[in-house]
């Protein structure tokens, strides 16, 4: 690394975590990954868990490995995570069992009993949040329906950025931008949503202090900082939310542009100075979300490349495993436009056989059945692209102004050709990058939590001076078959909202 501050980031996914090494050193930021591990889920006989304490374990072999690499002063650790997922704990701090996965799906048999305490349109009031069987609100009232013994006993909840910060420094917080996921907080207030959860009968005491992004929480326990041979650095809460940090690395210098977080998700969104709850957004599902810099992530939860990762996963059952290059690679040249999925039907939500999946969908709707590796990672990657052309057109007609252009951050961007499809597909230039966009937000967001930068223009400032950017523009000649694949994906969405039997 070169020479200047150091900030240490754990970013920690629902499949793989790892640790980067950021430096600052007052022009340009640099970022190395000092280590990576699995973080998968863990299936046991009551249903599908984080194992946290793995997470722990790894997590701190990963410091231990950034604090190496480091050459010069270490200014700050974080932590961001995917969002939704908790943990409880008791009176004493300590964890009452392994987090749920929100991939369980036990969630989801809480919602109508949840919303006929309180209807859809007061939820989304109160909270500005969309709707999505996995949100903390839900799996919380799902604990209370099964008799969750841990529920009554728990003292405190801390989503799981918020579990490994007070890991790493001894103290308790909710960060905003995490906490906005949980359908449980009031994006107006800053604040917990109170009344609400006491609406459904769920326990206020578990809800704690709640800071906003860019926060110094801490300095690492003694312990800790012994352990991974650092000195007791600050502990700061960038951003928990590893899609509120992306969002911040945007490398965007007007207003009137699309972020499209390109990961295991697509969250596909804009900027918005305040929470926007109204018909259309509740009819859209649209959610608001805490953002830095006092902004609201204004957006939707898509399904993104978990799909082709399901897919890949499948193939390797042989012992032979396919890389993502080679499978882009296959789909490159296999025909446009020619089998499409909805992508977010619920079928395609949780593990198993998503090949077999894709091809059952495609027959019962009358397709082509996509036979190949790769016909199937194409049948994906084209219905990746028309979804954000639905969900551009339909931002718009909520938001009632354009939004010109997308731009693409996280492990997306490295799929060349999702970006360009993605340009023919809505129309828009396509601006990819940076690939390390949740990294790159948590570093900035050190900065300015340590005074080392003056606000979240100058980070994304930073940004665009330190990280190449990518331009796709959109094919003409693809202008007509676009049109005609657009119809039919209305249609499937059309098919979708009716039924398994489409």
């Amino acid at each position: 690394m070169g020479k200047g501050l150091h900030f240490l980031t754990a970013d920690l996914g629902a499949e793989s975590g790892r640790v980067m090494v950021g430096c600052f050193d007052g022009s340009r930021m640099t970022l190395q990954e000092a280590y990576r591990f699995d973080s998968h889920p863990v299936r046991l006989p009551d249903g599908l868990h984080t194992d946290a304490l793995h997470i722990l374990t790894e997590m701190k072999k990963g410091l231990a490995a950034a604090v190496q690499k480091a050459d010069g002063e270490i200014a700050g650790v974080a932590v961001d995570t995917w969002g939704v997922d908790f943990a409880l704990l008791d009176h004493e701090g300590t964890l009452l069992g392994n987090p749920y996965h929100y991939r369980d799906g036990f969630s989801a048999r809480a919602v109508e009993p949840l919303e006929s305490h309180v209807p859809r349109y007061e939820i989304f009031e109160r909270t500005g949040v969309g709707f999505m069987p996995i949100n903390t609100l839900y799996q919380l009232f799902g604990l209370k329906l099964r008799r969750s013994p841990a529920l009554p006993s728990a003292e405190a909840l801390l989503m799981m950025p918020d579990l490994f910060t007070y890991w790493l420094c001894g103290r308790r917080t909710n960060e905003e931008t995490i906490a906005s996921t949980s359908q449980c907080f009031d994006p107006w207030r800053h604040t917990w949503s109170l009344e609400l959860l006491r609406q459904v009968g769920l326990p206020t005491r578990l809800f704690g202090e709640v800071v906003r992004p860019g926060t110094v929480v801490g300095d690492l326990l003694r312990s800790v900082a012994d352990e991974i041979g650092a000195d007791r650095i600050p502990v700061i809460a960038a951003g928990g939310h590893d899609t509120a940090l992306a969002v911040a690395a945007v490398p965007a210098e007007d207003t009137d542009f699309a972020f499209l977080s390109s990961g295991t998700w697509s969250l596909l969104g804009t900027e918005l100075p305040a929470p926007r709850v109204d018909r259309g957004s509740l009819d859209g599902n649209f959610t608001n979300e805490g953002g830095v810099g006092g902004t609201t992530r204004f957006l939707k939860n898509l399904c993104g490349l978990w799909i082709v990762q399901e897919c890949r996963r499948d193939w390797s059952r042989g012992g032979r495993i396919p890389s993502y290059d080679n499978l882009t690679h296959l789909a490159s040249a296999a025909a446009p436009w020619r089998s499409l999925i909805d992508v977010d039907d619920p079928e395609f939500g949780s593990p198993g056989d998503m090949p077999a999946r894709i091809q059952e969908y495609c027959r019962r709707s009358g397709q082509p059945v996509p036979e190949t590796k790769g016909e199937v990672v194409r049948c994906v990657l084209d219905s990746l692209a028309l979804k954000y052309r639905l969900v551009l057109d339909e931002m718009e007609h909520v938001l009632d102004r354009p939004l010109e252009s997308v731009y693409v951050v996280g492990g997306g961007t490295r799929n060349e050709l999702l970006c360009q499809l993605s340009a023919d597909a809505t129309g828009r230039p396509v601006y990819a990058g940076p690939s390390e966009a949740t990294a790159a937000g948590s570093v900035l967001m050190q900065a300015l939590a340590t005074g080392h930068l003056d606000s979240v223009a100058d980070g994304r400032e930073l940004v665009r001076r330190s990280f190449p950017v990518r331009l796709y523009e959109p094919r003409g000649e693809t202008r007509t078959a676009v049109s005609d694949a657009v119809a039919r994906m209305r249609h499937l969405g059309e098919l979708s909202s009716v039924g398994p039997d489409l």
